[in-house]
């Protein structure tokens, strides 16, 4: 297999996992992810990202202190949250979450289980593993679009090993209680954490796969 062909192996078989096994990974797979996540390109080699990654009991106390922040806080974001989804943006996130509500056995309509659903993404899925992104301050959107390199990378790595991830911006939108949970400074900023660890295979969340533009959707060629 060449590189290419591995390479794209890696990206047509990553998917986002929402079911997991709580086995624990081993140190030097977590180890050799992040020292792959941490060779991406960044702004002048900035390297803004700053990651805090849990495990065992700290990811017990993450995971309370975050379903808690669901269950009793306001939202709240250091980065601006989307304005919106619109025209085949909107499609796109409305097959997505009809295709999870499908797989879970969500009927249309069931605002009670939707918000059960959506509270897993502060259970971490079941992930015995978190690693929380945050990015430089001063480094504004630049920084954070560095951090999605590494994130990027750190999803390849560990689908490289076996490992399943789920990127997941929903943890940052409670910054301020993720901000004391952990002691970030404030010339950081919540970005996104990554969910990890070995996939449930006979979990329902993980029986769909989502779909993806075509290059001619995606592209504006310029020929002449």
């Amino acid at each position: 297999m060449t590189h290419h062909t591995a390479l794209q192996s890696l990206l047509q078989d990553r998917f986002s996992c929402r079911g997991f096994k709580p086995d624990p990974l081993p140190a030097d797979t977590i180890r050799t992810i992040l020292g792959d996540a941490g060779r991406v390109p960044s702004w002048c080699n900035a390297q803004p990202w700053q990651v805090h990654v849990t495990s065992g009991a700290g990811t017990e106390a993450f995971r309370k202190v975050m379903l808690e922040a669901f269950d009793t806080q306001a939202p709240n974001t250091d980065f601006d949250p989307p304005k919106g989804y619109s025209g085949t943006r909107k499609e796109r996130r409305q097959i997505c979450g009809f295709q999870l509500y499908e797989a879970v056995g969500i009927a249309r309509g069931d605002r009670e289980a939707r918000t059960a659903q959506m509270r897993e993404n502060y259970a971490f899925f079941g992930a015995p593993h978190v690693a929380l992104i945050t990015s430089a301050a001063e480094l504004g959107a630049y920084g954070a679009l560095d951090c999605g390199g590494f994130i990027t990378a750190f999803c390849l790595s560990a689908q490289a090993q076996g490992v399943a991830t789920i990127p997941q911006a929903a943890l940052a939108y409670y910054a301020d209680t993720v901000r004391a949970h952990f002691e970030i400074p404030e010339d950081q900023l919540v970005l996104a954490a990554i969910s990890f660890g070995f996939e449930d295979t006979a979990h329902p969340a993980n029986g769909f796969r989502t779909g993806r533009a075509t290059l001619d959707d995606m592209v504006v060629w310029h020929d002449t």
